[in-house]
């Protein structure tokens, strides 16, 4: 499939204000394919702001993939403190381990290579390439996926999202300017084409549009477009959270995780505690409960 005329001017008026509009983040400063990757997994499920600020403090204690693969699990789970979602680190930690026994110590640029780390999906494996290497790469994520959609007027599925994407990036428009192609689609999404209230009115893409705010939001089942999260409060991954933060200062009597998670329930105490020792977020020993030493 070839990008039509259309294609060609969308990608050319999504640049152009690109250009003008993208804000100054520290992951935008760099091409360090460690940094890179360390941002990308911050950046799952954590708001960007909160990242720019806690980035920096991660990069100045494991600088590299070596240093980090060197550092115990547990100091790289205490140092994401507060970044929410803990397999996130320990993939990290092993996606290092990996890249220092398999890569030199090196982020790997091929596709292939970096879907086999821990924790990097299809949109970080892209990202990846796209944003630390400049490859040919087009990131989906649901920022991404919600344009889609609504500049197409139709609801996409997980095949189509990404060959609408890969259309796009290689296009002639784009030059082969992956990092900078990505980086303000992305862009768009978050300050102009937002979930709720999207500013039509001000859209580089106003004129292209099919959906325009009028009628049924098309991106509204899309595929990558995130749906309604499951509430937080008071469900088991706060729980697990509670204890992580717990492990994070010291270690923890088995007898005592129910008053330190504020929870009565046996049962429930027991699978909090079984689904962290199963995803390798903690160990027992001689009946305390600790960070993973490994």
């Amino acid at each position: 499939m070839t990008a039509t005329v259309r294609d060609q001017k969308l990608v050319g008026q999504v640049l152009a204000w690109g250009f003008e509009s993208l804000r100054d983040l520290p992951w935008r400063r760099t091409r360090d394919p460690w940094t890179v990757l360390v941002s990308e997994t911050m950046l799952q499920q954590t708001q960007a702001l909160r990242v720019a600020d806690r980035l920096p403090r991660f990069l100045e204690r494991f600088p590299t993939v070596a240093q980090c693969a060197a550092a115990p699990a547990s100091a790289v789970v205490q140092e994401w403190s507060g970044l929410g979602y803990n397999r996130r680190p320990l993939n990290l930690h092993r996606a290092a381990r990996i890249m220092v026994d398999q890569h030199q110590g090196h982020v790997p640029n091929g596709l292939v290579d970096l879907l086999a780390l821990p924790g990097v999906g299809p949109y970080t494996a892209r990202a990846v390439r796209a944003f630390a290497f400049e490859e040919p790469a087009a990131v989906v994520d649901t920022n991404i996926g919600r344009i889609l959609a609504r500049v197409d007027g139709r609801t996409l599925g997980a095949a189509q999202a990404q060959t609408r994407a890969d259309v796009l990036a290689e296009s002639e428009t784009t030059a082969k300017r992956y990092w900078w192609w990505n980086q303000s689609l992305m862009e768009l999404a978050a300050l102009v084409c937002t979930k709720r209230t999207p500013a039509c009115e001000r859209c580089p893409l106003a004129d292209l549009c099919r959906w325009r705010g009028q009628g049924p939001d098309p991106a509204v089942g899309s595929a990558a477009v995130s749906g309604k999260q499951s509430t937080f409060a008071g469900s088991d991954r706060q729980l697990r959270g509670r204890l992580v933060e717990a492990l994070r200062v010291t270690t923890v009597p088995v007898v005592e995780v129910a008053t330190v998670i504020g929870c009565s329930d046996p049962d429930r105490v027991a699978r909090v505690i079984a689904g962290l020792e199963r995803d390798g977020l903690l160990e027992r020993r001689r009946g305390r409960l600790m960070l993973p030493t490994g």
